[in-house]
């Protein structure tokens, strides 16, 4: 036979003398090992193809059979008259005549590179695209052609291979499938993204698209290069930003607004599968991106979302049913902020540390207070002033970068304005999460929305003698409104008359706004071994009271800006250090009964608050030193999360032991042993959990993580930290009983509460290790083992503890635990980054 050669193995094709007693010429394509299709050529081909020899290479045999049915047809009478077609349709065909089209494709594939079966090849392939959009036509014969058809010389072939491929991909989710698992036909696609002619490049892309309607093709076209080629691509094609223009389908929310692009269909299509493909990364694509091209298209991304903050821009944004020569996309602001956030989650240049040098002298001055004298005398112990001197004015201030970034002009509202526009929100990430991914799954179609009122900032003021604030915007505060209320920028002009009227602007998680600010504060972490420190800035007139009286579950380094400030702060009314994330009940302390300190705080000066004391703050005008009466001051967070106090280290130093025991021994059975083993172990979790209730060293700090300082310090707090964590052990040994832990299980059960709470953070370590962890994930059924072995083996589950507590104390190694504890804290500190860099992109602050 002299057919079309087929680059798969799939098809498989022949011819029949004889098949069904039909005599006339077959050709057959095999479907699968058992299944053949068979199409009538000499009905469709003689009637079809007029004035051409489409004869497949049949033996003469068969030839003169065809022959003779047409001598015996005329024979017996009058033929009907052939109709003629027309000459805008020369040959006729119909979309339902699938196997006929199919017929004629191969018998015209044969003849090609012949210039006259061209016409007749295009003609088919448009009419297999329009049975596939009309009727849900098999695709399983076109398949095996599309290959050689989409590495056709003549564009237009080609253009119509793709076209068939976005057609069938719509088919169904098997089609779809189908396709994508067609490495040749990826490759072929793929390759039409960059060809000379742009209406190939538009049908390639926009099969594409359409493949990129399951999330398996996406996976296979990023697998096959699909996303390098369309951002290199779309950096060649793009006209500019001058093109780019907004639409609306009537939702004013700015993250709503979709993306459009004057009279370029080719850059709207490529810019949308793009975006899709990035969205759709897993971690490890988005590493595999070429660095110079991810960061040439993530800076074009910048500026395409800049323009959202352009007042002017969003507030002339077309309508959906506007006419215009635009055109548009389906990618929305919130899309485009997602793939700027995925393309800077490993960019090394958007944040970094500073010396540890730099941040102890912008801290700690250059007075007699060092970092080393801080840790052993002040730190989460007592409240410290650190005033600047004429010697540290005249060095380099870490604040410098903020400073000159606020523009400051001496205009507080113009301030306001500057510090305001153009910020997004800062969803809040999950302490424990370990996968960024899982936090952009969360926020998905809400990236990249303007700031929310109570979540990233408040306009608030307390009257003198007063413990409530009032807040400016009485509708946002609200406790009736579920829905994120959005920042305007109308209610950003708002905000600098709140300002008149003596309101405080809070504006939180500036470590994700500003470049400069982020580096502070990740210096600021490894300092203190911590996986973030947070930042706020607090703008407040003057004679005016911000903050009602009240106490935090953190630390802060409060840093003046501009103007000044005076403080009050009060003796903690507990020497139990609160917990990060605790129910603050009683934190807007009553502060009018209880003398306080006061400090005095003017521009460049540091005020440390351990967490715990309360504090209130108000400003000043005519205090004689020629402030302006205003303040602008910056605090810096240090959140200690519940795996870095001395608790949740002795909870992660028990864990490590106990998972090291069971690997020798441990065969996986449900044996009452082991049981008993298991469960004395989350017993031991629930007894550390009960001491750290009452003991205040168990709250404190672990700060052997904190290797960011220079050696003789860090030689020094090393052993001061080892000291400490073997009193704990000491605690736990001695006051660890069984009765009073069971009594203690038996009241949390009755009020249906849960006695693991505390040790969540390793619950959800362990599932992400996929670890067959003593804490175990279903805790219904690790309360009912208790319960059982309470009941029926309460002396062997009494012995059993007491053995896994003296063998724990005993066995556990602190140089293994700080080594382990490292690990954590650099898991948390990875994903913490990736958050920062991804918001600090979408902010591009300095």
């Amino acid at each position: 036979m002299n057919l079309v050669s087929v680059p798969k193995h799939l098809l498989q094709f022949d011819t029949f003398d004889k098949v069904n007693d039909v005599k006339e010429p077959l050709i057959a394509w095999k479907a699968n090992d058992d299944e053949y299709h068979y199409i009538d050529i000499i009905r469709y081909l003689i009637i079809l193809v007029r004035n051409q020899e489409w004869w497949l290479g049949t033996s003469c045999a068969s030839r003169r059979r065809m022959e003779n049915k047409n001598h015996a047809f005329g024979a017996r009478g009058k033929r009907k008259r052939m109709p003629k077609p027309s000459s805008r349709d020369p040959y006729h065909l119909h979309a339902s005549d699938a196997d006929a089209i199919f017929a004629l494709l191969l018998a015209s594939l044969s003849k090609f590179p012949q210039p006259h079966s061209l016409p007749l090849i295009n003609k088919c392939l448009f009419k297999i695209r329009r049975s596939l959009l009309l009727s849900r036509t098999s695709v399983t014969p076109i398949l095996a052609l599309l290959p050689t058809i989409l590495r056709s010389a003549p564009s237009k072939m080609a253009c119509h291979g793709a076209d068939i491929i976005g057609a069938a991909s719509l088919v169904s989710l098997d089609v779809n499938e189908e396709l994508a698992s067609d490495s040749e036909i990826l490759k072929g696609l793929i390759s039409l993204l960059e060809s000379s002619k742009r209406k190939l490049m538009l049908s390639a892309c926009n099969a594409v698209l359409d493949l990129c309607s399951t999330t398996f093709a996406q996976q296979q076209l990023l697998k096959f290069s699909a996303l390098n080629k369309l951002m290199f691509v779309f950096l060649q094609i793009f006209k500019g930003l001058k093109c780019v223009c907004f639409w609306s389908e009537g939702n004013e929310n700015l993250h709503s607004l979709k993306i459009g692009i004057e009279e370029d269909e080719l850059s709207i299509a490529f810019l949308t599968a793009t975006v899709i493909l990035i969205n759709a990364c897993e971690i490890e694509q988005l590493q595999n991106i070429p660095t110079s091209l991810s960061e040439a298209f993530l800076s074009l991304l910048k500026e395409i979302k800049a323009k959202v903050n352009d007042h002017e821009v969003t507030k002339h944004a077309r309508k959906s049913n506007e006419e215009g020569h635009f055109c548009r996309s389906n990618i929305a602001v919130s899309n485009l902020a997602e793939s700027i956030f995925r393309l800077s989650i490993n960019a090394s240049q958007l944040t970094g540390s500073l010396p540890f040098e730099v941040v102890e002298r912008g801290l700690f001055g250059t007075g007699d207070t060092s970092f080393e004298d801080f840790i052993s005398n002040y730190w989460e112990v007592s409240p410290l002033l650190l005033t600047r001197t004429m010697k540290d004015l005249n060095m380099y201030d870490m604040f410098s970068p903020f400073i000159e970034s606020l523009s400051w002009k001496g205009s507080v509202p113009s301030l306001i304005s500057s510090i305001l526009q153009g910020l997004v929100s800062c969803f809040p990430i999950a302490s424990e999460e370990q996968n960024i991914l899982n936090f952009l799954d969360e926020v998905k179609d809400r990236l990249g929305c303007p700031i929310i009122y109570q979540q990233d900032i408040r306009v608030v003021k307390t009257e003198s003698g007063s413990r409530k604030e009032m807040h400016y915007f009485q509708d946002f505060h609200s406790v009736c409104i579920k829905e994120p209320l959005y920042f305007t920028f109308d209610d950003i002009l708002k905000c600098g008359q709140a300002y008149k009227e003596g309101y405080t602007v809070a504006l939180r998680g500036l470590e994700f706004r500003y470049q400069s600010i982020a580096a502070i504060a990740d210096t600021l972490a490894l300092m203190f071994g911590q996986p973030s420190v947070g930042a706020n800035l607090y703008l407040t007139p003057p004679n005016s009271q911000g903050l009602a009286c009240h106490f935090d579950d953190h630390c802060v380094f409060i840093c003046q800006i501009l103007g000044s400030k005076q403080w009050t702060i009060f003796s903690r009314p507990s020497p139990l250090l609160p917990s990060l994330y605790d129910n603050l009940l009683g934190s807007d302390t009553d502060c009018a009964e209880a003398g306080g300190r006061e400090f005095f705080l003017r521009e460049g000066d540091v005020l440390y608050i351990p967490r715990g004391f309360p504090h209130e703050a108000y400003t000043n005008s005519g205090v004689g030193d020629g402030s302006p009466g205003f303040s602008l001051h910056l605090t810096l967070s240090i959140e200690v999360e519940p795996p870095f106090e001395w608790g949740g280290v002795a909870h992660f130093a028990l864990h490590c032991w106990s998972e090291n025991r069971k690997k020798p021994c441990y065969d996986g059975s449900n044996s009452l042993s082991q049981k008993l083993d298991l469960v004395s172990v989350n017993l031991l979790h629930v007894a550390i959990g009960i001491i750290s209730n009452f003991d205040p060293s168990f709250r404190k700090a672990c700060l052997t993580a904190a290797i960011f300082m220079p050696p003789s310090v860090y030689n020094s707090l090393f052993q001061s930290q080892k000291n400490t964590f073997f009193h704990l052990i000491d605690k736990i040994r001695t006051e660890s009983r069984f009765l009073e832990l069971l009594s203690s299980l038996e009241v949390a059960i009755q009020k249906n509460e849960d006695p693991f709470q505390q040790i969540r953070w390793l619950w959800v370590l362990c599932m992400e290790k996929e670890t067959s962890s003593e804490y175990n994930v279903n805790k219904s059924s690790m309360i009912e083992d208790l319960l059982s072995l309470c009941t029926q083996h309460k002396d062997k589950l009494e012995a059993a503890f007491l053995n896994v507590k003296s063998s724990f104390c005993s066995e556990v190694v602190f140089e293994e635990v700080v080594t382990n504890h490292r690990m954590l804290l650099q898991k948390y500190r990875k994903t913490r980054k990736q958050y920062i860099n991804g918001m600090i992109s979408l902010h591009d602050k300095l």
